[in-house]
C-alpha cells in the first residue's frame, strides 16, 4: 500500500485501475444511499418544525422501529449480494433473476411477520419505559407508515440484483427523483396544508413506492436479457439454503443496527427525555448521513470482492479491500473535521429550540470520532458480505457491542450521571473495538481459501437450480494466481 501511495510503475498503475473500478461503483452508490437516507432526514427536518414532541415521536419510529426493520430487510438482501456478486464473477448470469425472486419471497414473508410490530409500537415503547405522550404519537405514526415496510421488502432485493452487475447509475437517478418528489410532498402536506404527522407519513409512502416501482420496471423491462428471463417457479425451490444465508446476513446487520436502537432507548430513560432524544436523534441522523458515504464503498468492496472470489482471483480481491479502505478513510477524515469544527452550528439545521441545540453541541466531538470510525467499519462489513462471513461477524458484533459497548454506556450514562454523552461514549467504544477486530481478521484472511469457498457456496447455499456441471478445475496462471475453470 505504501508503494501505491508513493508511485512506482506497475503497482501505481494497478492502484489507478482498481481505484477507477472502485469509484465506478462507489460514486453512484454513495449518491443512491444519500438520496434514500435523506428521505427520512427530510421527514425529520420538516416534522422538527411542527413540534418537539412530534419530532421525538418520528425520531423514535425512524431510529428504533424503522432502524430495526431496515436492518432485517437490508440483511436479508445481503445474502443476495453475496450470491449474485459471486455468480457474476463466475459468469453465471442466468441465476441472478432466480436469486432475486427467491430473495423477494423471503423479504415479503418477513414483512408480513413484522407488520404486527408496527401496529403495537405504542404499548411496546411504554413497556420499554418511554414517555407516554411520545409513545402514543409514535404508535399513530407507525401505523400510517406500514406501506413503507413492504416497499423495503422489494427495494433491497432489486437493488442487490442491480448492484452485483455494477448497474447503479439508474438506481441513483431514480433515488434522486424520489428525494425531489419527497421534498415537494413534504412542503405541500406539512408546510402548506399543515397535515402534521399524517402528511409526513403520506409523503414517505408515496416517495418509497415511486422508487421501488421505478426500479422494478427497469429490471423487468428487457434491459437484462440474460439475468432476467421472467418469473419462474424455480424461485420457490431450494429456499432452505437461501434462507440460512439470509438469516445469517440479517443477524449480522441487525445486531449492528439494534445497537443504535438500544442507545436511543437508553437515552429515552434519562430525565427530560424529549430534549435528550431530540439531541441524540440529530447526531444519529448526521452520523447516518455521513455513513451513507462509506456505504458507497461498502457496496463497491462487496461487489469487487464477491466478483473476484467468484472468478477465483484471490489476489485481486485482497487488493480491492486495501484500495476501498484507504479511499473511504480519507473521505471520512474530511467529514470528521467538518463536524468537529461546527459543533455549535449543525444542531440548528434540525431545531430552533436552544435547549436541544445546547445538548446536541455537547455530543459534537464524540459524533466526529464516530463518523471517523464509520468511514472504515462499513467497508469491513462489505468485505464480510462479499466473502460470505456474515455469521462470524455477527458473533464479533455481540461481543463488541452488547458485552462491551452497551454496559459501558449504561454505566457512564446512569451511574456516573453523564447522560446522553456517557451513553454515546459507550457506543463509541463498541464501534472502536469492532473495527479493530475486523481489521485484524481481514488482514489475516486466507484469500485463496475464500476463492475456493465461493465456488462451493454457489453450488450449495445458492440452491440446486443451476445447470448440471462438472467439478471445477483449478489452474495456475503465469502470475501465480489460482483460478477456477467453471
Amino acid at each position: 500500500m505504501v508503494k501505491c501511495l508513493g508511485g512506482g510503475g506497475k503497482v501505481t498503475k494497478k492502484c489507478m485501475k482498481e481505484s477507477k473500478k472502485t469509484w465506478e461503483i462507489a460514486a453512484p452508490a454513495i449518491l443512491t444511499a444519500v438520496a434514500q437516507f435523506s428521505i427520512g432526514v427530510m421527514t425529520a427536518a420538516f416534522v422538527g418544525y411542527v413540534g418537539d414532541v412530534e419530532f421525538a415521536a418520528v425520531s423514535i419510529v425512524q431510529n428504533v422501529l424503522e432502524g430495526f426493520v431496515y436492518g432485517v430487510m437490508l440483511g436479508m438482501g445481503s445474502a443476495l449480494e453475496t450470491l449474485c456478486g459471486q455468480a457474476v464473477g463466475a459468469g453465471k448470469l442466468h441465476m441472478l433473476g432466480i436469486y432475486m425472486q427467491r430473495s423477494c419471497i423471503i423479504t415479503g414473508v418477513t414483512a408480513l411477520l413484522l407488520t404486527p410490530v408496527y401496529i403495537f409500537v405504542s404499548p411496546i415503547l411504554q413497556i420499554l419505559r418511554q414517555d407516554k405522550h411520545i409513545s402514543d404519537l409514535a404508535g399513530k405514526y407507525s401505523v400510517l407508515v406500514i406501506p413503507q415496510l413492504y416497499a423495503y421488502a422489494l427495494n433491497f432485493p432489486v437493488q442487490k440484483f442491480l448492484q452485483s452487475q455494477s448497474k447503479v447509475w439508474v438506481m441513483t437517478i431514480i433515488s434522486l427523483m424520489a428525494l425531489a418528489l419527497h421534498g415537494l410532498l413534504n412542503w405541500v402536506l406539512l408546510t402548506k396544508l399543515q397535515y402534521g404527522l399524517k402528511g409526513a407519513a403520506i409523503a414517505g409512502n408515496i416517495s418509497w413506492w415511486f422508487l421501488v416501482v421505478a426500479q422494478t420496471i427497469y429490471v423487468v423491462g428487457g434491459f437484462f436479457p440474460v439475468a432476467w428471463t421472467g418469473f419462474s417457479m424455480l424461485a420457490f425451490k431450494s429456499l432452505t439454503s437461501f434462507v440460512k444465508l439470509s438469516l445469517a446476513s440479517a443477524i449480522m446487520l441487525c445486531l449492528e443496527l439494534w445497537y443504535y436502537t438500544a442507545v436511543i432507548l437508553m437515552v429515552g430513560c434519562l430525565k427530560n427525555p424529549e430534549i435528550a432524544v431530540d439531541a441524540i436523534s440529530i447526531c444519529m441522523n448526521l452520523q447516518t448521513w455521513a455513513l451513507m458515504i462509506a456505504l458507497g464503498f461498502n457496496a463497491s468492496v462487496s461487489v469487487r470482492v464477491s466478483n473476484e472470489l467468484g472468478g477465483g482471483d484471490a489476489k485481486a480481491a485482497k487488493f480491492s479491500v486495501l484500495i476501498n479502505i484507504f479511499t473511504s478513510t480519507a473521505i471520512g477524515i474530511f467529514f470528521t473535521a467538518a463536524v468537529a469544527s461546527t459543533t455549535t452550528v449543525f444542531p440548528k439545521i434540525f431545531s430552533n429550540q436552544q435547549e436541544v441545540i445546547t445538548e446536541t453541541s455537547k455530543l459534537g466531538y464524540y459524533l466526529a470520532a464516530t463518523i471517523f470510525l464509520n468511514s472504515i467499519q462499513p467497508v469491513l462489513h462489505g468485505v464480510a458480505v462479499g466473502a460470505g462471513w456474515q455469521f462470524f461477524v455477527a458473533i464479533v458484533n455481540i461481543g463488541c457491542y452488547y458485552l462491551l459497548g452497551l454496559p459501558i454506556g449504561a454505566l457512564l450514562g446512569y451511574r456516573f450521571k453523564l447522560g446522553a454523552v456517557g451513553i454515546w461514549i459507550g457506543m463509541l467504544i463498541g464501534c472502536l473495538s469492532q473495527t479493530v477486530v475486523l481489521l485484524f481478521i481481514i488482514f489475516r484472511a486466507n484469500w485463496r481459501k475464500e476463492a475456493l469457498q465461493a465456488e462451493i457456496r454457489m453450488r450449495t447455499w445458492g440452491g440446486q437450480s443451476e445447470p448440471p456441471e462438472e467439478p471445477p478445475e483449478i489452474t495456475s496462471e503465469p502470475n501465480g494466481t489460482r483460478r477456477l475453470n467453471t
